[in-house]
Formats: structure tokens, sequence, C-alpha cells
């Protein structure tokens, strides 16, 4: 099986036409015709460690063999959620990994129609880092926050334990803290000189931020969530896709599972696969004492921890970055628990 790239949202949009939401809904987003007919699978994922599942399974070729030599699996990267979500709707991608709070967005946006969850991938993993000069939450009033994308995981989850401090934000910086949206790779520029005071990024960002900028951990997002678990990326599919290639979908979620037992009964060489990806991405590897702390931070797993993602949304309402939303259906988890079934694991479920 062939792998093409396509890296960054640009390259994406740039491939397809852009077309309505409908489009990723149940309109013409792929061939009727069953899987003998599909030789392509698109699929998204950030450059992130939050993300190694399918680094790891691009790397060692897990996909590939999930899928067969006769599919070409394309894959290209985002920098956060939003931008996933956007590819997903215009019929660029189907498949990506993305955090919970955009996958709930294009679950409320498309009124339950463009998008299901069919696996969990990665639990933790997402610091608050902040100039050693600031030691506590008062001390972040005035200051400028950075987070990946406005509306992104990340974003969410600062404004709300801002707001749960007492603190006031807007979406347009303002407030008792100025929240920045910005890409995870200016953030560690705009760190480094001083132009923001912090940020609340994921893995590699956070220990990126700690080891180069001298920066200092603030709040552990695990610390602030029952048992210390919390989705940061799962799976999602096109529902349409899904109707159309199930066969298909059942393949990935093959290549998914492989890719997760392989991250946890071998971590070196899961990070081995990691950094030499990345580099591939990227044009530069992680430097050892990062890609170590970032890794260890890391529980990779097919759980969704849907409990979780009800949380986010609630998250996401309560700082108006979302409307009230019935979550009932986000999830498709059949295809998972038939795959893991196949390999003697236990079943994961919706709740």
């Amino acid at each position: 099986m062939r792998v093409r790239r396509l890296r960054g949202m640009a390259a994406v949009m740039a491939a397809v036409a852009v077309t309505a939401l409908a489009a990723a809904c149940g309109g013409d987003g792929g061939s009727s015709g069953g899987d003998a007919a599909k030789t392509e699978v698109r699929l998204g994922f950030f450059p992130n460690i939050t993300h190694s599942t399918a680094l790891v399974g691009v790397k060692k070729g897990l996909f590939a063999k999930a899928l067969g030599s006769n599919v070409t699996l394309k894959t290209a990267t985002f920098n956060a959620g939003p931008a996933a979500t956007e590819a997903i709707f215009s019929d660029a991608v189907d498949a990506t990994y993305i955090g919970p709070n955009p996958a709930i967005n294009a679950w409320s946006k498309s009124k339950g129609q463009a998008i299901k969850i069919v696996a969990g991938s990665a639990s933790g993993g997402v610091y608050l880092v902040v100039k050693p000069t600031i030691n506590d939450v008062a001390g972040l009033k005035g200051k400028k926050i950075a987070t990946p994308q406005l509306g992104n995981t990340q974003d969410v989850a600062l404004r709300y334990w801002l707001q749960e401090k007492g603190l006031k934000t807007d979406t347009k910086g303002g407030g008792d803290v100025s929240i920045v949206p910005q890409e995870n790779s200016q953030t560690l520029q705009t760190f480094a000189t001083g132009d923001i005071d912090g940020a609340w990024v994921p893995e590699p960002f956070a220990s990126r931020l700690v080891l180069e900028s001298k920066g200092k951990i603030l709040v552990n997002e695990s610390d602030l969530w029952p048992d210390k678990k919390f989705v940061i990326t799962h799976l999602i599919v096109r529902q349409q896709f899904l109707k159309e290639h199930p066969d298909l979908v059942k393949k990935l979620i093959e290549g998914h599972v492989e890719s997760t037992a392989y991250i946890n009964s071998d971590p070196a060489g899961a990070k081995e696969a990691i950094n030499a990806e990345l580099q591939d991405l990227t044009g530069k590897p992680l430097k050892p004492e990062v890609l170590d702390s970032a890794f260890k931070n890391i529980t990779f797993t097919n759980d969704p921890i849907a409990s979780s993602l009800v949380t986010s949304a609630d998250h996401a309402q309560k700082v108006g970055l979302l409307d009230p939303v019935d979550l009932n259906g986000i999830y498709d988890l059949k295809i998972l628990n038939e795959v893991l079934a196949a390999k003697g694991q236990q079943a994961v479920n919706d709740k």
C-alpha cells in the first residue's frame, strides 16, 4: 500500500473543492459501489505526541498492512481540531484523529449527521506552562496565555479553568487574562521571546516550553479529571464514509488497535517511530529529552473515555463556545469492539 501525504490544511483544501456541509453529512462524499471500488483512504492527524497512535501507525506501516495493497492511504496534518473538522465538512478527509471539543462542535454543527467517534486514542499530556515568575492563578491576571486555536480542546479547557477561578476572558483576547490562539509552533517562539506569558498546550509542546525555554508547569490537566483520565485524542470518521465503506473503516480500526498495542508493548520502538515520522512531517525530530518527557505523560488507549466527552461539552457551553447539544449517538464503537473481541481484548463502552 502506498502512502501519500498532504501537509497542512492549505494542502488538503487545495486537493479538493470545498463543498457544502451537506456533502459531509450525506451527500456526494464517496462511491456507493462498495469497498472494491474505493482505492483511497484519507486520514488526518496532528504532529503531536498526543497523536502517537497515528504517527506510529503510519511510520510502522500498520495502517498499510491492515488496509491492504490495493488501497492508498493519503495523510494530512493539522495544527488543531477546528481545522481538521473543516476538512471533514469539506470532504477532504475520511477520518481524522482529533480532540473532544472539535468533535463535539462537528456533531453539533451538523445536527448529528457529519461524524462518528469510532475509537479512543490517548488520555492526558496537556499542561499550562508559564513563566517562572508566575506562581498561582492570581499571577495570571493581566497576562497573555496561548492556546492552539479558538474553540479547540485546550482553548476550552483553559477558558473553563479560568472561569472557575473567577477570571474573565473573551474571544477577542480581552478580560482578566488575554487568551491568544496561535499555532503551537508559533507558541514556542512567542514564549521564548516573552510575547506571551504561558500556554495551555498538548505534548510535545508543553515539554518543549519547559525544557527549551525554562517554563514552569502551573497546571497538569490530568489533575482536574476523575481518576486523572480524560480523552485528549480519539478517532472520528465521516458518517457517509462509514455508511458506504464499513469494511475500510474496520481495516483502519484494525491498524489503529495494532498501533496502540505496539506503543504499549514496545515504548522504545514506538518513540523511535514517532520521532522518525515527526522528522518526515516537520523536517526536525524531537530532542531525546523532550520526547521522553512528553511520551511518559500520555496514556494510549482504545477506550474513548466517553464520560469526559460529556463533561467537555458542558465546559464548552459554560464558556459560551457551544450551544446545548445532545451527544446521544455520537459514538459508534461496534466495529472497534468487534476488532477487540477478535483479539481477545475487553470491550469499551460509550458511557
